[in-house]
């Protein structure tokens, strides 16, 4: 994989639909993955006897480490190339793929330790080689279509919901029901190996170009400069949280390591401020991705709930996902007549009418219509945010795209999937404190839920989940810490919910679920009315993005040498 000359050039004008493509299959891998990993779950607590707990592990970190990868990749793309990066990533999904394909064997040998190890670790390299692919294809098609950016990104970012649309497919007609024995998971997970290696095969022989920035003689340094402090700040203000968060840091020392981080940057820059703009863009940008990831998290659970059917909700999630792939495929004419601020602003217009129509749906009918809306208004966002960045500061190389696509990222890790998360506890339990004072009482949980400076008091997940299913999970679970000699106080905490069950729960339940089946829906409802505020949010910062291009001759792609 050698680096080639310029776009312009016959050579990369003859391989450049070709690594869009291949580019393509690797978003598609992505998304695959992460769709039908959530239907294999139960089969990996059946056969290996996982709790739900060891399955969080498992698949946890997710959008929050695929950020962080990201940002790590594109600070060495430029200098390492397109083509190494591309290898890892193929490398890093092969040997997850072998991992996680492993764990029979694992488990035959060493028991529910060793195939532990082999899932964590093999979930933990496919999400390491979907980042470095993100950083790596975003600046890769921005430099092969610089005059068409837009459709471009647009075209790639299409293989996302591709990606959902397969594996939200297979896990609904391969999970299996009461009736029918599921498909094997090993089959199911291997799905994804098919755009993977398909990828691997367009980028034999092929000649990848340098990034517009070091094509045209532009210094590392340079490009880091572009980022500049301000920029600099967005992203080391949302690791800060990170660090308080994800790894349990005090807010003191997590703000002291982002400011370190900051300042280091710093210096290595020559403490160039950067642009005003661009932080702006990637505020913005980690709203977008607050409410397109983050909602995506939720979404299908909500819908479930709203249609009392969670195979309807997981069909309508696929739904949504059909729309985005077709209509992505569309985004270069629709940007011809009204630019791409203008194409966000109305997307984000039709997103915070969408959010709201689904907070307040009612059957079926509703809620297709409601998904509907929302689909058309999430379908542009990611992409185009991704184009108007690399537009507006082409000398920032792979580094400025890619800490777009970073804060994307650690924005719905952080705070779209929590912050949902938050709205949902903190609604669920005011509307059942209000119903009922004692059955709240008893399902609440045992301390304060945080999110950012906010705290409530949400309901127990184990409880509601042990009357969801009549505590049969629970049981379980026990059964299993006490096969693996687990630690005594897990034993002890398992037991003490098992035994608050059959003494006390189980006999109030049947009057007890409908109204934390209420108060759930209620939480669900009204997570998604409030969450809509932020698409509102976005369209007045378009708005005003398009009133100060305007006033400087109108919205335009700027050149290497502006």
């Amino acid at each position: 994989m050698k680096p080639t000359p310029p776009a312009s050039s016959p050579t990369i004008a003859a391989n450049s639909q070709r690594l869009l493509w291949a580019g393509f299959m690797a978003i598609l891998a992505a998304g695959v993955g992460f769709s039908i990993r959530a239907g294999i779950l139960g089969q990996w607590a059946e056969q290996y006897g996982f709790t739900q707990t060891e399955l969080g592990t498992i698949t946890g970190g997710g959008l929050t480490g695929f950020g962080i990868i990201i940002l790590l990749s594109s600070l060495i793309a430029d200098r390492i190339g397109f083509g190494p990066l591309m290898f890892a990533a193929f490398v890093m999904h092969l040997v997850s793929a072998a991992l996680t394909l492993a764990t029979g064997a694992a488990y035959a040998a060493g028991g529910k330790p060793l195939a532990f190890q082999c899932l964590f670790w093999g979930m933990f390299l496919f999400a390491i080689g979907n980042g470095i692919a993100e950083a790596v294809v975003n600046p890769l098609v921005a430099t092969l279509f610089p005059k068409n950016k837009t459709h471009y990104l647009n075209i790639l970012h299409a293989g996302w919901p591709g990606g959902l649309i397969i594996g939200g497919l297979a896990s609904f007609f391969m999970a299996g029901s009461a009736a029918v024995k599921p498909i094997a998971w090993q089959i199911q997970i291997s799905l994804f190996l098919l755009p993977v290696v398909l990828y691997g095969l367009m980028m034999i022989g092929q000649r990848f170009p340098k990034s517009e920035a070091s094509t045209s003689g532009v210094s590392y340094r340079d490009m880091l400069g572009e980022l500049g402090l301000v920029g600099a700040a967005v992203i080391c203000g949302l690791l800060a949280l990170f660090f308080k968060s994800d790894l349990g840091c005090s807010p003191l020392l997590a703000g002291g390591i982002a400011a370190g981080l900051l300042l280091t940057f710093g210096m290595t820059t020559g403490f160039r401020f950067g642009h005003v703009l661009l932080a702006a863009l990637l505020i913005v940008h980690a709203m977008v991705g607050y409410v397109e990831l983050g909602t995506d998290s939720w979404i299908s659970k909500i819908t479930g709930t709203i249609m009392n059917s969670p195979a309807n909700g997981l069909l309508l999630f696929v739904y949504t996902s059909g729309l985005m792939f077709i209509l992505r495929f569309f985004a270069g004419p629709i940007v011809e007549k009204i630019s791409p601020l203008g194409l966000l602003a109305v997307s984000a217009i039709f997103g915070a009418i969408g959010l709201t129509l689904l907070g307040n749906a009612e059957g079926v009918v509703m809620c297709i219509v409601a998904a509907t809306v929302y689909g058309i208004g999430k379908t542009f966002l990611w992409p185009t945010m991704l184009a108007v960045v690399s537009e507006q500061f082409p000398k920032g190389g792979a580094i400025t795209i890619g800490a777009t696509g970073g804060v994307g990222m650690l924005a719905a890790g952080l705070l779209g999937g929590p912050g949902i998360g938050f709205l949902q506890d903190q609604n669920a339990s005011d509307s059942l404190r209000k119903a009922n004072p004692a059955v709240f009482e008893q399902y609440k949980a045992p301390k304060e839920n945080e999110f950012l400076w906010l705290k409530t008091v949400g309901l127990d997940g184990s409880k509601v989940g042990v009357l969801e299913d009549d505590g049969k999970e629970a049981q379980r679970a026990l059964a299993l810490l006490e096969k693996d000699k687990a630690k005594p106080e897990a034993i002890e905490s398992q037991k003490a919910l098992v035994d608050w069950w059959t003494e006390t729960a189980s006999k109030s339940a049947a009057d007890d679920k409908p109204l934390i089946e209420a108060a759930g829906l209620f939480g669900g409802r009204q997570a998604l009315k409030l969450t809509a505020l932020v698409p509102a949010a976005m369209f007045a910062c378009y708005a005003l993005l398009l009133v100060w291009f305007r006033m400087r001759g109108g919205y335009q792609a700027r050149g290497m040498h502006h």
